[in-house]
């Protein structure tokens, strides 16, 4: 390809059959990691909880943003280590400890954010229950 050709892409505004392919790819993506992670779909059974628990326990817009930064956080965590795991998969088919390794720790970051994650939402829900079971009382 010349110069001008390159030129001429980079000046399109909007591909519109690429933007849908992209899309495309990244629902497909999800479907295929909701089909084989447990743990994708454990994240989002406590995901729906805490909206329901959110709508009750009538938490503030703020709390609102706070919970659903932290959900949209642990999922893309959850996401991102079951991308690194098919790729250390299709890198290292054999059991190798590097691939262990890598394996490991994209999980843990998955764990150590789930755990702060329970840990706001604790401070969140905890003050929101002690009311409403006083109400109730």
């Amino acid at each position: 390809m010349s110069a001008k050709s390159n030129d001429k892409k980079k000046h399109v505004i909007l591909d519109e059959k690429r933007l849908i392919d992209s899309f495309r790819y990244a629902f497909y993506g999800i479907c295929e990691a909701y089909k084989g992670e447990q743990n994708l779909k454990i994240h989002t059974v406590i995901a729906v909880l805490v909206v329901l628990a959110g709508f009750i326990l009538k938490i503030s817009y703020v709390e609102w943003l706070i919970c659903l930064v932290l959900i949209g956080l642990v999922l893309m965590a959850e996401f991102f280590n079951t991308a690194i795991e098919y790729v250390v998969d299709l890198a290292s088919p054999d059991i190798h400890p590097l691939a262990k390794l890598a394996k490991d720790t994209a999980s843990a970051g998955v764990l150590m954010m789930a755990i702060i994650s329970a840990v706001i939402g604790l401070i969140i829900f905890i003050p929101k229950v002690i009311e409403f079971v006083e109400v109730w009382l």
